[in-house]
């Protein structure tokens, strides 16, 4: 109890100092500090610096949709090659369904047959047993292919799943710092947007869904048609009053790019974005223009066809540009999205609030003024209650408030009010490890120990109680943090950095300043 080894007193007081290190650059400015040094700093969350609050929504029923067109296309290509004659072939999105009827009724199996092909197998979390993601039925020559309940929870998903991943790179490309994206329900994405006043851009930035497809063109179809020919759809141009008929067949798709660029073309002075594809898209991309020499060659982004020049020869380099009315600033936010990936499906706002940062000052000042409150009334308890012993604690209490403030800044974490809440709960919560101690001390030196043993038994005989209650503290703030969303993430965080920290002041620093004081002192009562 009355001996610390050196490389132990060594190795408090250096993490004691290094806190301290790392504390610094949250009271400094972000151009005060060097760009060589590797400090990190708190961030301020949406309630305290202000900023924008965005409510996406994805659009399921594209993402049907979309399934359904796919399906369409494998049928026609799957029913020619088993030479089976058809007519209606549609896409019922709201019907989650796929028709066409039979010219001989007699094929219906082998028609069955060859669309339960298209189908992809779901394979469940929970059991493991893997189904197929489509029904198909027969009717007397009407066959309907059914996307199963299965399927439809599977793509919704995959759907939200991925738009929260390519948000988030899109976002990060911006350079907006500390954004908070996260899933919310079963078709929601939530974006926070701290320091950000103006949410236009970032809106616009995610309005557009970005899928980027290579088609060939039609250009034996007539544009004056009222309806395309199968397999082909018209779709407006970049400059008004142009139309295409483009081929809904994709022969290469966007997700093969691995890099997109903003530039200029040397030749004219326009801007231009310049992409490379991956080792399948430039396959892909070799083969395509090797076949269809001289034909036009649509780039499709978002259903308008940008550009569709002809092809004068392979393209085997795996890298092109595309060329249209850009500026500097839509080159750029075109190449951001081409390089993020597309969205499944286009997102839409639901919700839009703007917070300013004179509420964020205001919490900030409440919950300093909370916090000095809440400090100086449990110093003085302390203090009062237990002497000497108490102000010990109080010492040890403000280095658990730099440890803290040490272990949010190497976390990079962002600060809410309810992270407020939580170091003002810590405050309060940090010293009952202490008073655990001190009341042990009392009731052996009560029954009679010596001042060495009272301090001894105190500290060794209460270690395990603290240890048993902070695990339960520790236990209830990781299921907030399992199952909680983001305030609630950054509570549970915050109080458990305080938990563990005050149990190394407690058990371990304030049993050094005891041991400091006994050995300079040597006295025969305790002043607790």
């Amino acid at each position: 109890m009355l001996y610390f080894a050196r490389w132990k007193v060594a190795a408090i007081l250096g993490v004691i100092l290094l806190s301290v290190l790392l504390t610094l650059p949250n009271l400094l400015p972000r151009s005060a500090i060097p760009s060589w040094l590797p400090a990190r700093q708190i961030s301020l969350g949406l309630d305290l610096r202000g900023g924008s609050y965005l409510l996406l929504e994805v659009d399921l029923n594209a993402v049907i949709k979309e399934r359904l067109e796919g399906l369409a296309d494998g049928a026609r290509t799957r029913l020619r090659q088993a030479n089976i004659g058809y007519t209606n072939l549609a896409a019922q999105p709201e019907q989650r369904r796929l028709s066409l009827r039979l010219r001989d009724p007699g094929q219906a199996p082998a028609a069955v047959a060859a669309l339960r092909e298209l189908a992809n197998p779901i394979t469940s979390l929970a059991t493991g047993v893997s189904t197929p993601d489509l029904e198909v039925a027969n009717a007397d020559g009407l066959v309907t292919v059914t996307l199963s309940e299965a399927a439809l929870r599977d793509r919704a998903a995959g759907a939200v799943e991925q738009s929260v991943e390519i948000v988030r790179r899109r976002i990060d490309q911006t350079g907006v710092s500390e954004a908070l994206i996260a899933r919310q329900g079963t078709s929601r994405v939530l974006v926070q947007l701290p320091g950000v006043e103006d949410p236009n851009r970032i809106k616009d930035l995610l309005g557009r869904t970005a899928r980027m497809t290579f088609r060939l063109v039609d250009d034996t179809a007539n544009l004056q048609a009222a309806t395309p020919p199968p397999g082909v759809e018209f779709l407006d141009g970049e400059q008004p009053g142009t139309r295409y008929a483009v081929r809904r067949r994709i022969e290469v798709d966007g997700a093969n790019l691995s890099d997109a660029r903003a530039g200029q073309n040397p030749q004219t002075g326009q801007w231009v974005v310049n992409f490379t594809f991956d080792s399948v898209g430039t396959r892909r991309f070799a083969e395509v223009t090797r076949q269809n020499v001289n034909r036009p060659f649509a780039v499709v982004l978002d259903n308008k066809v940008i550009t569709a020049p002809n092809i004068n020869e392979p393209i085997t380099g795996g890298s092109g540009q595309i060329s249209g009315s850009f500026n500097a600033q839509s080159a750029n936010e075109l190449a951001v999205l081409l390089r993020a990936g597309a969205l499944p499906a286009p997102l839409t706002v639901v919700e839009e609030r703007t917070v300013g940062p004179e509420l964020g000052a205001d919490a900030i000042r409440a919950g300093l003024i909370s916090l000095a409150a809440g400090a100086t009334f449990v110093f003085l308890y302390m203090g009062l209650a237990y002497g000497l012993f108490g102000w010990l604690a109080n010492i040890a209490l403000l280095v658990n408030l730099i440890m803290m403030a040490a272990a949010l800044s190497l976390l990079e974490a962002t600060l809410t009010l309810p992270g407020i809440a939580g170091v003002v709960l810590t405050l309060g919560t940090a010293l009952d490890a202490n008073i655990l101690i001190n009341e042990r001390i009392r009731e052996e030196a009560r029954a009679g120990r010596p001042p060495a043993s009272a301090l001894e038994a105190g500290f060794s005989k209460a270690s395990g109680t603290i240890l048993d209650s902070n695990l339960t503290n520790l236990i209830a703030m990781g299921v907030l943090y399992a199952m909680g969303s983001g305030p609630v993430r950054g509570f549970a965080v915050t109080v458990a950095i305080g938990t563990i920290v005050q149990m190394w002041t407690a058990t371990t620093l304030v049993r050094l300043f005891v041991s400091w004081w006994y050995r300079a002192r040597r006295p025969r009562t305790l002043p607790v």
